[in-house]
């Protein structure tokens, strides 16, 4: 029968941060893939193995008028686009897995620009598996024979574990086995072909120190945050939730069988860790059979083809592993069953979709509201980190807005100490993504500001350890102490009988004490030979004790030389860091001075520039505005000459008719006095007269008003050029002689851009009531000049006017009134037969001539 076990002792409950308040921080990698064609332009250099360098593309310079500067930004490490996915994962994804085997938390995730290379970092190719594989597989090889049985550990509902004995862990398994379908995929089934070459890793790789005393189980969940909802890729529906069955109308059929997906909620548990309500967890047992369930998992994620990417990841993929330990009892041989005990470490490992512009995807409908949510998130992760970096940095207290996103909502607790994390920054080199990777830079920039506190050492007390491998055999000696034990009874001698048959008998006890004094005297002798040799090798272990001391001594007078050598040599970095510092604070501020020297030179020039425009166009002015000048006294000079030659051939055309008519009148009253004639009086030639006027006159020639003519058009002096004739709908018809004619002209009522482009002429008829009630009609010329912009202008240069005159509103009927004095002063001396005569033949005489003559023949002024 076995005794009663004692209880374990619980271990210490320790507080968040009480251990230690060293921080890290966010370890940032940056991974550039190879261009797609290697003709194309590349904008990002690889300088060493922390740095990398932006270079602006040829088109991006010539947007910004050549005003660019190169970048340079230093990360963790950098990885060239001909690192493999082996080297990757042994410096990023590598200590990860370490610290989950040795109970404490991870993020992973990868962040990048569409088609930056982050499904591939995290999945893989065939035959070049991804991180996501090599973890699983680096898992598996650590605990493979230290997990426990299938259902030992139970999940339960509260982001925690529960165990089960041997006896219902049998249980269930069988229960799980009977049913038709199994729920969680066997391992012993063969791989599938389509993925199989992603976890075929060649390279073995297990983690150190693992606790042999403690049993292991191995949980992954798969989950997508889509549109700023939770989804869960393994949950178990009876028909594919992503691609439902459309009908004709465009809305879903109606099946049974379709059941939509299920948003989940994010709940906080005693802990205070944030985790995905009602998130299906399954238990694996090995690398193959956790690629299938994510692989699963997979097939239902939201991808899209973009114009940037054909398989374009639409949400963020969150891969848990959740790994359980633990410890066996104090025999060794069962799992404890103290919940207490349970150490739950989780790796998480997060495929981020891109952030895209939605005018380079050229996304419509359904995709342009996804690429806002994406960029939505990723925006808000950016404000929590700028968040959390500002109150590290200043001391401030501000609120992190985790609560904006679920992405950030679910991760806050490894921000706040919970785990280490870790980006890897995936870039584009190709030119089309720079301004898109510049942004991406700058992100992690900051992102490596900001520190996480180092996680609590979860340590299993109370237990002794080695328990697994000991007692073998517990129910009692081994062979060899046996062994050992009849070789030194049989180095003694025989007892003798020690049967007493007579009372009298005195031989057999004499005899009998003495073989025990033999004995005795044996045993004392084999005592002291032992104490000898355990004195002397004592002796030996105390000179080995001295030697070990001396060579300690020597040792350590070795190790003080080489620490005050590298104390030293520390001192010689101090200075060279002081002094390095110096300098980059010089180069600096004499970089700062240059930056402030070009942009005082750049605004010179451009002053220098403007005043240069200014002078140019003050100087094209004078000279237009001397033109201008010029032409308006050439203008006027001309214009002032015809007047006056106007002026002096109606002078002289008045002094002409005033004669005639005075003639005209002797000649009648000599008639009237002599005789009457029945002749009519000579009119007097005045055609060469009016030639010679009109020649020099820019009024038109005198037209007699007596006979209907055919309507003569006026011909314009640029008939040459092709016309637009404006005359407005609200215009009056003049029916008139002279009428303006232009050909080749395009008439129009509305001035429009299509009529102006086809001609170099511009002609507008303008109307307008005159002062003595006639109309006035203007024509208001112009050329029509093209302008930068691609429109027409029209410079006006030049007015014609059209003024009709009625002869009843130049001439009227004269009466034998009081006429004004003359302007010398003297009056006529005419008789009333005179008057007479004089306003008959004026009027005959009105009659006959057309509207360019006026008579000015003043009738005789009676006396009062």
């Amino acid at each position: 029968m076995k005794p009663a076990r004692a209880k374990t002792p619980r271990k210490p409950l320790v507080k968040k941060g009480s251990q230690t308040n060293l921080k890290d921080p966010v370890g940032v990698y940056c991974r550039v893939r190879p261009l797609s064609f290697p003709d194309h332009e590349c904008c990002i250099e690889v300088i060493n193995n922390t740095t990398v360098q932006l270079h602006p593309p040829e088109g991006y310079r010539l947007i910004r008028n050549g005003d660019y500067k190169e970048t340079q930004y230093s990360f963790k490490q950098v990885f060239g686009t001909h690192t493999t996915q082996k080297e990757l994962f042994d410096v990023v994804a590598s200590p990860l897995v370490d610290d989950l085997i040795h109970g404490k938390n991870g993020l992973l995730f990868t962040y990048g620009v569409t088609g930056s290379g982050k499904t591939h970092t995290m999945i893989g190719s065939p035959g070049e598996g991804g991180l996501l594989p090599r973890c699983l597989n680096m898992i598996f090889n650590s605990i493979g024979s230290f997990q426990a049985k299938r259902y030992v550990f139970k999940s339960n509902d509260r982001n925690s574990m529960d165990i089960q004995c041997e006896v219902d862990a049998l249980l269930e398994r069988q229960k799980r086995e009977a049913t038709p379908i199994p729920k969680t995929p066997s391992s012993k089934r063969q791989v599938d072909p389509e993925f199989a070459d992603m976890i075929n890793v060649q390279e073995f790789c297990k983690a150190e120190e693992v606790d042999e005393d403690s049993v292991y189980g191995a949980f992954v969940s798969y989950f997508e945050i889509y549109n700023n909802y939770i989804y869960d890729l393994l949950e178990e529906v009876p028909f594919d939730p992503i691609k439902p069955k459309w009908n004709s109308c465009s809305t879903p059929a109606k099946n049974t069988d379709f059941v939509l997906p299920q948003s989940k909620m994010l709940r906080e548990d005693k802990n205070h860790n944030m985790y995905v309500a009602g998130c299906t967890e399954v238990e694996v047992k090995s690398t193959e059979e956790a690629f299938e369930v994510f692989w699963r998992g997979q097939k239902k994620r939201r991808i899209a083809n973009t114009h940037l990417n054909r398989e374009s990841s639409r949400s963020h993929s969150v891969f848990n592993i959740k790994l359980v330990q633990a410890p066996l009892d104090a025999d060794g041989d069962n799992v404890l069953q103290e919940k207490e005990q349970i150490i739950i470490s989780q790796l998480s490992l997060v495929d981020l979709a891109g952030s895209e512009r939605t005018n380079r995807t050229k996304a419509e409908g359904n995709r342009l509201r996804e690429a806002g949510n994406i960029n939505q998130s990723l925006m808000t992760l950016r404000t929590c980190i700028e968040v959390l970096r500002e109150n590290q940095m200043y001391g401030t207290n501000k609120m992190v807005p985790y609560r904006d996103s679920k992405l950030t909502h679910l991760f806050k607790n490894y921000f706040d100490g919970e785990g280490k994390v870790r980006m890897i920054v995936c870039v584009n080199p190709k030119a089309e993504d720079y301004e898109e990777s510049l942004q991406v830079m700058r992100f992690a920039e900051v992102t490596q500001e900001v520190e996480v506190s180092r996680p609590v050492e979860k340590v299993i007390c109370g237990l002794t350890p080695g328990r697994r491998y000991r007692n073998q055999a517990r129910g009692g000696p081994t062979g060899d102490e046996l062994l050992v034990a009849d070789v030194v009874l049989q180095s003694f001698p025989p007892l003798p009988s020690c049967e007493i048959l007579d009372i009298n008998d005195e031989q057999t006890l004499p005899r009998l004490i003495e073989a025990l004094e033999k004995r005795h005297d044996l045993r004392q002798m084999m005592t002291d030979e032992f104490n000898k040799q355990a004195n002397a090798f004592k002796a030996l272990l105390q000179d080995f004790d001295n030697a070990v001391s001396n060579k300690e001594n020597y040792i350590q007078g070795k190790l003080n030389e080489k620490e005050k050598l590298i104390s030293g040599q520390k001192l010689e970095i101090e200075r060279l860091e002081k002094k390095n510092k110096t300098l980059e604070y010089k180069i600096e501020i004499l970089e700062k001075t240059t930056t402030i020297y070009e942009e005082d030179k750049r605004t010179l020039q451009q002053e220098l520039e403007t005043q240069n425009q200014k002078l140019q166009r003050q100087f094209s002015d004078k000279r237009r505005l001397e033109a201008r000048f010029q032409g308006m006294v050439t203008e006027t000079s001309m214009k002032w000459q015809k007047e006056c030659e106007r002026r002096v051939a109606a002078t002289q055309l008045e002094m002409q008719n005033k004669l005639w008519v005075k003639d005209e009148k002797l000649k009648q009253l000599k008639a009237i006095v002599t005789e009457p004639k029945t002749e009519k009086p000579e009119r007097p030639s005045r055609e060469r007269d009016r030639e010679k006027v009109t020649q020099r006159s820019v009024s038109p020639a005198p037209v007699p008003t007596a006979p209907p003519i055919r309507v003569r058009h006026r011909r314009s002096r640029s008939a040459g050029d092709r016309w637009v004739d404006h005359k407005p709908a609200s215009n009056v018809q003049t029916e008139t002689v002279m009428q303006p004619h232009v050909p080749h002209a395009i008439t129009v009522s509305v001035a429009n851009e299509k009529a102006l482009a086809k001609c170099e002429k511009y002609m507008l008829t303008h109307q307008e009531l005159a002062s003595d009630g006639e109309i006035e009609t203007k024509l208001i010329k112009g050329d029509v000049f093209k302008t930068r912009g691609g429109g027409q202008s029209v410079q006006f240069t030049d007015i014609e006017t059209l003024k009709q005159e009625l002869p009843n509103g130049s001439r009227k009927r004269r009466s034998a009134t009081v006429t004004p004095a003359q302007p010398d002063g003297t009056e006529s001396e005419w008789t009333d037969v005179e008057t007479r005569c004089s306003v008959a033949v004026e009027m005959r005489a009105g009659s006959q001539l057309g509207p360019g003559y006026q008579h000015h023949a003043q009738p005789k002024r009676k006396k009062p």
